[in-house]
């Protein structure tokens, strides 16, 4: 599974990395090497250098994290939904952006709010005290009280294999 995080909307989530750009740059790319290190799975964090970037797309390996910077005049938006599609129905995006989730939906990758990823990253600290109970959350479609859009059974189905 390919995971493609929108960096900035994770950082904006979690108030213990509050400590500076830099700082709180490091400090989620750390908690995903912890993360990566219990799940196995390629992962993407996309950060924002359209106001001071530089002039190209800059990518750096870190303990098998992709880290990636925009270009100057590019938002990661328009990287992450880039690499989305690349990867196709094969990509998990995380983000905040309705846009992005839109986006990359329509060519078969799965959308999970920033939200939901941030949970589960806080469950880094508590991974031996779950009690196998997932919380599902989302509506049923209209064919009736049970059942699920396959969207949605699709995005819970990512959920609970990144879960810890």
């Amino acid at each position: 599974m390919d995971l493609i995080i929108d960096g900035y909307n994770l950082l904006a989530l979690d108030k213990r990395l509050d400590r500076g750009l830099e700082q709180s740059r490091n400090g989620l790319i750390n908690n995903l090497v912890r993360y990566r290190q219990a799940k196995r799975l390629n992962l993407t964090v996309v950060f924002d250098g359209w106001r001071s970037g530089s002039a190209n797309e800059t990518r750096l390996a870190q303990d098998g994290i992709i880290v990636v910077y925009s270009r100057l005049g590019d938002k990661a938006d328009a990287v992450v939904i880039r690499l989305a599609r690349e990867k196709n129905s094969g990509a998990v995006v995380v983000s905040s952006d309705r846009e992005i989730r839109n986006a990359v939906e329509r060519f078969g990758a799965v959308a999970i709010h920033a939200r939901e990823f941030s949970e589960i990253l806080q469950d880094l600290d508590f991974a031996g005290d779950a009690d196998g109970v997932d919380e599902w959350q989302g509506q049923p479609s209209e064919h009736g009280a049970s059942r699920f859009s396959k969207a949605e059974r699709k995005r819970q189905d990512k959920l609970r294999k990144l879960r810890l």
